[in-house]
């Protein structure tokens, strides 16, 4: 690819003014450059998670030697961060170009799966990841759970970049617009500059219609016909709750002092179900101002046969419908996604162990 050919990738953000992520990281990606080429594509951003992490780990020799070299003076949680804040760090060069010319370029490091229920541990640990990272184009990523919004909020009246991860529901984003308005506010009362905070939300979306379809195949009937609907129906309400939210006189007050919105973020993107399209949650849902982080093979999906067109408020009147048709058949989604929210953390809490033990195993070898 040369320089001036353009992918689905860049015109995405130039056409859409929709940031497309990488939901990987991985040693093997920055020794070989990897990182760099889907930047040359047209990605502008990066995530990862335990789960990731995990794989990344247990799947290649690529760390073996810096695990040799600090496993004498590490317990096995320090070697987990020592590892991770290294690859973060490598990332956040590869993506600082862009974050200079644009504003975009992010690279996200969470705080530990266990603490996701702890206020003020997440408090220190993001803090404790701010301080030794120190770079602007870093997000440090939050639960969105209830204990999780309290500490977003002080981290952004810090002056403190947080990318918000695993919100399902419409209520629970909410809470979260809020958490990053009062703290940005609070941010302002005590003379701090609200252009260089930054912060996206998060808001998962394949693994919400997983659920749902579960639920509609137990009812069965007619219901089934709603299988595969809710996930891009709730998305396209949360973009209209974004917009709501961000005008107005409030806004409009941060606004003027350099604040910028908080983007959605439409994470877990790739399909699940076979039977479903494979750019199902990303053509569904591109509109200006967002983010879609997608794992490797759903970029390579987008970038041969992706259409780069707006449609993340066309059918919003669909959408509600479609939910609440979904509350007619019996589904209900203030349960649905409460259990994907407790199953999101339990999966990373059980990633963040297995990841532990893998470590230690390595040690053992090595």
């Amino acid at each position: 690819m040369t320089a001036t050919t353009k992918t689905r990738l860049h015109r995405l953000f130039e056409e859409q003014g929709q940031s497309p992520w990488i939901d990987n990281l991985k040693r093997s990606y920055l020794v070989t450059g990897q990182l760099q080429r889907l930047v040359d594509q047209g990605i502008r951003g990066v995530t990862a998670n335990p789960s990731i992490f995990q794989k990344a780990v247990e799947g290649s020799s690529d760390y073996d030697e810096q695990v040799a070299a600090l496993a004498p003076t590490c317990t096995i949680e320090e070697l987990y961060w020592a590892l991770i804040i290294d690859d973060v760090r490598r990332a956040l060069e590869v993506l600082r170009p862009v974050h200079d010319e644009s504003g975009d370029g992010f690279v996200s490091i969470e705080v530990s799966p266990t603490i996701a229920h702890d206020t003020e541990a997440t408090v220190a640990a993001a803090r404790s990841l701010h301080q030794q990272i120190d770079r602007p184009n870093l997000f440090v990523k939050i639960p969105g759970t209830r204990e999780g919004v309290p500490a977003i909020r002080q981290m952004i009246s810090e002056g403190r970049s947080i990318n918000v991860t695993l919100i399902f529901s419409l209520s629970r984003y909410d809470e979260v617009i809020e958490a990053y308005l009062s703290g940005l506010e609070a941010l302002v009362t005590a003379g701090g500059d609200p252009s260089k905070v930054h912060s996206v939300a998060s808001f998962f979306v394949s693994r919400v219609d997983t659920e749902v379809d579960r639920r509609l195949e137990k009812i069965g009937g007619p219901a089934v016909e709603l299988s595969g609907h809710a996930a891009v129906a709730q998305a396209k309400l949360a973009y209209q709750l974004f917009l709501e939210r961000f005008q107005g006189p409030r806004w409009e007050a941060l606004q003027a002092r350099g604040a910028g919105y908080q983007r959605p973020l439409w994470a877990s993107t790739s399909t699940k179900n076979p039977a479903y399209p494979d750019l199902l949650y990303v053509d569904n849902l591109i509109g200006p101002d967002t983010v879609n982080t997608m794992p490797d093979a759903t970029v390579e999906a987008f970038l041969d046969h992706g259409v780069v067109g707006r449609t993340i408020d066309a059918g919003v009147e669909e959408a509600r419908a479609v939910l609440g048709r979904l509350a007619e058949a019996g589904v209900d989604l203030d349960d649905v996604t409460q259990v994907l929210e407790d199953e999101g953390v339990a999966a990373f809490i059980k990633s963040f162990d297995e990841l532990m033990e893998a470590l230690a195993a390595k040690v053992r070898t090595i």
